[in-house]
């Protein structure tokens, strides 16, 4: 179980499916998995590299209802990752659908975004520079133009 403090729970339609495309996407490890008796994911718990993560299908019991297809997530998945660039490709080759091609970004790091097909957004990244908050502030002030 996850002592973390915060833990995000994911519900998808087809669970199953759904962690073995994190398995090849970002390298999930899943650590337990509870079935119904239809075979729908009850419960499942996976982690990718030290965070925990929850899955279930969706149910209407327990207030857990996954998106229409197509639909998107208003939160947004971050993931650190050790090459931005290559973890992008992964999930693409997983089947996830590009949004942001790899970029670095003034705040120091390289962030790509791809959206898995459940509705899910994950930001990859890397930190390519260690940037102070005050040199942040005055990069994102020129950039705006202001």
């Amino acid at each position: 179980m996850s002592e973390s403090t915060l833990v995000v729970s994911l519900t998808v339609d087809n669970g199953s499916e759904a962690l073995e495309f994190y398995a090849k996407a970002f390298g999930a490890t899943e650590l337990y998995r509870i079935t119904a008796p239809d075979g729908a994911v009850a419960q499942a718990e996976f982690v990718i590299g030290n965070s925990h993560v929850y899955l279930s299908e969706g149910d209407a019991d327990w207030h857990a209802q996954s998106m229409p297809e197509g639909g998107s997530a208003s939160n947004l998945l971050i993931l650190w990752v050790d090459n931005c660039d290559e973890a992008f490709q992964q999930a693409l080759e997983a089947g996830a659908e590009p949004l942001m091609e790899p970029e670095d970004r003034f705040w120091g790091m390289r962030t790509g975004m791809v959206k898995d097909k459940y509705g899910y957004r994950w930001n990859l990244r890397h930190t390519f520079e260690e940037v102070s908050i005050e040199e942040i502030k005055k990069r994102a002030k020129a950039l705006m133009g202001g």
